[in-house]
């Protein structure tokens, strides 16, 4: 039985490390730029990079609503700009974002782009707990939590990485580490993935 098609958008941002990561791991990856080249896609992850530049880009190439439909049907993963673009609220921030996760974030939360690091997270998937090593580049905070919402990992007792149903949100960028484990887990929810209506 073929695997998913994950799409990844690429407008801006980190698009082609997620590519590089998820075809090693043997999954087929289409870019999207346009409506109509989500059909193709059991999935989708939305890249870091800088949120308000691709809300523009996404308003640009008529994407807002075929995200919106996609997401009803289709698991999402979004890191670091991608989780600021599905989260249900962008605190100090005019920018409505998707609604898709219900966490409210803050924007660069962790410092400017000269103040990026990387730390080990505590990482709690497939029922173990292990270390990855993220890496946090003008990261957001995750501020609130619904009740709905799962910590996968934290820093310092802060939530960095967290799923609700369907959608997967990281401050961080799984994609420049060596480590698959969290796009592997990604697949996943895919795998078991059953839409709700």
């Amino acid at each position: 039985m073929p695997g998913p098609i994950v799409g990844i958008l690429a407008l801006q941002g980190a698009f082609a490390k997620h590519a590089e990561m998820l075809q090693q791991l043997g999954i087929e990856v289409r870019e999207i730029r346009h409506p109509e080249q989500l059909a193709q896609c059991d999935a989708l992850v939305i890249p870091g990079g800088e949120s308000t530049t691709i809300m523009r880009l996404i308003d640009f190439a008529k994407l807002y609503e075929p995200l919106q439909t996609f997401a009803s049907q289709n698991p999402v993963f979004g890191t670091c700009a991608g989780l600021i673009l599905m989260s249900n609220e962008i605190l100090k921030d005019t920018m409505v974002p998707f609604k898709w996760l219900d966490v409210a974030v803050e924007r660069n939360a962790y410092g400017r782009q000269i103040e990026s690091f990387i730390s080990d997270v505590d990482l709690i998937i497939s029922n173990r707990t292990q270390k990855f090593p993220a890496t946090f580049i003008r990261a957001p905070r995750i501020c609130q939590i619904g009740p709905d919402v799962q910590v996968l990992a934290k820093l310092k007792e802060e939530p960095v990485l967290v799923r609700q149903g369907g959608f997967l949100g990281s401050t961080f960028h799984p994609e420049l580490s060596a480590d698959p484990s969290i796009h592997r887990y990604f697949l996943k929810m895919i795998s078991n993935w059953k839409p709700t209506c």
